[in-house]
């Protein structure tokens, strides 16, 4: 789930209500923009989220925000809603994980955010900063991009893009959904046995199953 709380009633009810039968609730193209420091190191990821339009619609409502429904926002709208989602809850990671070998690579929290509506769509942007710039050559720097949970399902929609060096190439790589459904299915069986209902708390951890990844290498 994304690790920030924005909900009032309203929402968490739209969203909540069938909670037990189906995931996820949210859905999120996403982005990543790769800047390289003078030393030729991977230094910061920027992230974009664009969320579907039924929550952003919700979000919007919930907010007070383009009561028009022009499927934009004015300066003063844009302001308001920038930052909603960057209060992150402590020990979210921002559904952001980077990977080298074996080695997971500490980020840091968002820096610089904005946030805009196009066509009825809120999209959110923020800075993360490694915090040991990793030197990337042939071995792939793997970003995942997932929500453990799975309440939130992302796509690496946005072609990514590389700024600082010209001789490295980002590749994009999709789950086996079948494989990822089958991981899902089975922990659900696991976990409810004989009993009809659970809650949203006891879903399993599956969203890695379903993680979308860039392969980032350089070099060579």
């Amino acid at each position: 789930m994304l690790g920030w709380k924005t909900l009032g009633p309203a929402m968490a009810l739209m969203l909540g209500a069938g909670a037990a039968q189906a995931h996820p609730h949210i859905f999120v193209d996403s982005g990543l923009q790769m800047q390289f420091d003078p030393d030729g190191r991977l230094a910061t990821v920027r992230v974009v989220w664009v969320y579907d339009a039924f929550y952003s619609m919700l979000l919007l409502e919930e907010m007070g925000l383009d009561p028009e429904f022009t499927g934009t926002v004015t300066e003063a709208e844009k302001q308001k809603l920038s930052g909603f989602d960057m209060q992150w809850i402590e020990g979210y990671e921002g559904d952001l994980y980077a990977l080298q070998g074996d080695r997971r690579l500490a980020l840091s929290g968002p820096k610089d955010w904005t946030a805009d509506v196009q066509e009825g769509r809120i999209i959110s942007t923020h800075l993360r900063t490694f915090e040991e710039p990793p030197e990337v050559g042939a071995e792939p720097l793997v970003l995942q991009v997932y929500d453990p949970s799975y309440y939130t399902a992302y796509s690496i929609a946005i072609d990514p893009v590389i700024e600082g060096r010209t001789d490295c190439t980002a590749r994009i790589f999709e789950p086996d959904r079948a494989a990822a459904t089958g991981i899902l299915e089975e922990a659900l069986a696991e976990m409810l046995g004989e009993a009809a209902e659970y809650s949203e708390d006891d879903f399993p951890a599956v969203g890695a199953a379903f993680a979308d990844e860039i392969r980032l290498t350089c070099g060579g």
